[in-house]
């Protein structure tokens, strides 16, 4: 017995589920919190963007933190790049960092250069 074909065109009844952010580069971020964090780091880094910090929240976990973008987006290696300042709270301890996101294709940023800030 043969199984009918799949139809994989997009239809209006059932949304299209947006890409899934990379892992978290951040091994303490956990997986809930770092896509939260991520909407938040594309939101700053998006050069139509707010020009200032972009706060996010995970009420489950407790963990919050913003990112502010620094400086205008430049280009690199193709790509459109953009450092950035990020602050990440969960229980006592706060982690401030700095690092750069690249646009994919796909539209996700791609974090890199990411280490405590002032360093």
């Amino acid at each position: 017995m043969t199984s009918p074909a799949l139809d994989e065109d997009a239809t209006g009844s059932i949304p299209v589920s947006a890409p899934m952010p990379a892992a978290s580069p951040l091994p303490s971020l956990a997986a809930d919190d770092w896509a939260l964090a991520s909407k938040a780091l594309a939101r700053a880094l998006d050069p139509q963007g707010p020009e200032g910090a972009v706060v996010w929240e995970n009420a489950a976990s407790g963990a919050r933190g913003s990112v502010t973008p620094v400086g205008l987006a430049y280009a690199a290696d193709g790509q459109t790049c953009r450092a950035f300042l990020a602050e990440i709270a969960g229980g006592a301890a706060v982690q401030r960092l700095q690092g750069r996101g690249c646009r994919e294709g796909q539209g996700g940023w791609a974090v890199s250069d990411l280490r405590p800030f002032g360093s």
